[in-house]
């Protein structure tokens, strides 16, 4: 199956978030997403082909669908897709596939990724709260994505960062 427009995935296709730790320039990122589509193209499971999509945004996140309707991907599969990834990070100067980490967007509309540890720092110092925007990484659904992935500590479990009142 072809490459296929992320808005064309079902709301119930695996998605699978990656932040990067530092934002990726343009010509980065394009050399990045024309490996990632070359992947995608000929990506299989059992020998079948995956309709998969990606999406990219706010200079570092990618976003990887599966519809799992057509054909569901397999733990090789997947393991093919963070193989990919892995030589990508040497080739960006950036980490993509490591987990922990939180990212946020500032007053300036700036997306930061930061620890957990530093996250839970600067809302004791009250830099950041209930209404500061972060990106959920976690999330698994295209319906999820489209719907949740950016939104205020206070609506997701980004709360539990936050001190007890």
């Amino acid at each position: 199956m072809p490459v296929v427009s992320f808005t064309q995935l079902p709301d119930d296709a695996r998605v699978w978030i990656f932040g990067t730790v530092s934002p990726v320039d343009d010509i980065d990122a394009g050399r990045m997403l024309a490996e990632v589509d070359a992947f995608l193209l000929q990506w299989k499971a059992h020998g079948h082909p995956l309709t998969a999509a990606r999406d990219w945004r706010d200079e570092r996140f990618l976003v990887i669908g599966v519809d799992q309707q057509s054909e569901g991907a397999s733990g090789c599969s997947i393991d093919g897709l963070f193989r990919i990834l892995q030589g990508l990070e040497r080739a960006i100067g950036s980490s993509l596939v490591s987990g922990g980490r939180v990212f946020y967007r500032d007053g300036l509309q700036l997306v930061h990724s930061i620890t957990r540890q530093e996250f839970e720092t600067m809302a004791k110092r009250l830099e950041v709260g209930p209404d500061t925007l972060v990106f959920d990484t976690t999330l698994t659904t295209a319906a999820a994505y489209r719907t949740a992935f950016e939104g205020p500590v206070s609506a997701g479990w980004h709360a539990t960062l936050l001190p007890a009142e």
